[in-house]
């Protein structure tokens, strides 16, 4: 008798794999609304704990080093232990949105940090999983899949957020945050397989017993999302001061950049493997690039500000999402370590650029944050150009 193609093992381990993916991408899309609705409604926490941008945004910044804990957790992974590693960040992730109904910059400070040690472990969780169990050719839809959390987090989120602030005051978001991702945590406890030997792990140091190869993936991923935050953290003040946006208008226009994200990483998903993974990324700098232009010339027109904005978004999702499927074949005998430390530069690079950011728009307003997005950009290019370890189009 011929034996079927497709055996029923085959279709049970595809299809449990789809569930987790699909449990993963939510439990992230909560975990992110915590961090993304801080910089989309900054003005609201500006007036909620009476201090300015430049602070909010030095707080933000140092609080991204936080993502450094990550160096920590790359060889559990290497060992299968996602799920202790997922339902753990889910818990700080709960604990800091209890902390920063403290309501002062202290607490808030507290709750940024723990927030970033969440979200960071809990990505970087996510791709090792997905490099475990999907091969290289199909890793952009995987990745792509599940980095639409970071879209659908503010798709979804903002409105509700954006509510919830018009309606009972900004300490409400923090509640609905708290609660969401406490059933996160929960539901990825219940739903994940228990821990799983995997083959020994390669022994590396932090830094150091990577190969060589490793190094320019790692660099172009974390280049491409200093570029990203730069604007991204002084978006909402930038739309308040220069066009007088209120509360539910950075609520509508941070639904709108949802979309364009939505779309873009869903792209992601469905072309970068058929077009290669590096040349993904270089496409999504170029449209980052293009957005940055356009903002720069917008000259206060609020129309061409938000075609620039969109334009940015679109591209730096794109090349983004791209870059960690190239990261997560970097070093595949040490996958985990090699995504955590990829992680650790990308928190230096991220906490660097915000506080600098921050700070050039306080001095140049959005040209000054431009910039700083350009040179992180063509840091980036760099790095992508010379990384010759796969075919033109990998």
């Amino acid at each position: 008798m011929q034996e079927p193609d497709n055996p029923p093992a085959l279709h049970s381990d595809r299809r449990n794999n789809r569930r987790q993916l699909a449990t993963l991408t939510t439990s992230k899309s909560i975990s992110n609304l915590a961090l993304r609705w801080v910089t989309a409604f900054l003005p609201t926490l500006e007036r909620a704990f009476s201090t300015t941008t430049g602070t909010l945004t030095s707080i933000l910044g140092l609080a991204e080093l936080g993502g450094l804990s990550t160096t920590l957790v790359g060889r559990t992974l290497d060992r299968g232990r996602h799920r202790l590693i997922f339902v753990t960040s889910l818990l700080l992730v709960t604990a800091s949105s209890v902390i920063a109904l403290g309501g002062s910059i202290a607490t808030f400070g507290i709750a940024m940090v723990l927030l970033l040690v969440g979200v960071s472990n809990l990505t970087v969780a996510g791709i090792a999983y997905i490099g475990e169990r999907v091969s290289y050719s199909s890793r952009g839809r995987a990745i792509g899949t599940f980095e639409t959390s970071w879209a659908l987090s503010l798709l979804l989120g903002a409105p509700l957020l954006a509510f919830l602030i018009d309606r009972y005051g900004w300490r409400a978001a923090y509640i609905a945050l708290a609660l969401l991702n406490g059933l996160a945590a929960i539901a990825i406890f219940r739903s994940m397989p228990a821990p799983q030997a995997a083959g020994a792990a390669t022994k590396t140091s932090l830094f150091g017993g990577l190969p060589r190869s490793a190094w320019p993936p790692l660099i172009a991923s974390a280049a491409v999302a200093g570029a990203g935050m730069s604007i991204f953290v002084v978006m909402g003040a930038w739309l308040s001061d220069d066009y007088g946006l209120s509360v539910a208008g950075l609520g509508a226009i941070a639904t709108g950049i949802g979309a364009a994200e939505l779309a873009s990483s869903s792209a992601v998903a469905v072309v970068a493997d058929r077009i290669g993974i590096r040349r993904s990324v270089g496409i999504g700098g170029l449209l980052l690039g293009l957005g940055l232009v356009i903002i720069a010339i917008s000259n206060y027109s609020v129309i061409i500000a938000l075609i620039g904005l969109i334009v940015l978004v679109i591209g730096f999702e794109y090349g983004f999402v791209s870059s960690l499927s190239l990261m997560s074949e970097a070093a595949p005998q040490a996958r985990g370590t090699a995504i955590a430390v990829g992680n650790a530069i990308a928190t230096i690079t991220r906490a660097s650029l915000i506080v600098i950011s921050g700070q050039c728009y306080e001095r140049f307003g959005i040209l000054g944050s431009a910039t700083v997005s350009a040179a992180a950009l063509c840091a980036a290019a760099a790095a992508l150009i010379s990384d010759r370890r796969r075919p033109v189009g990998q």
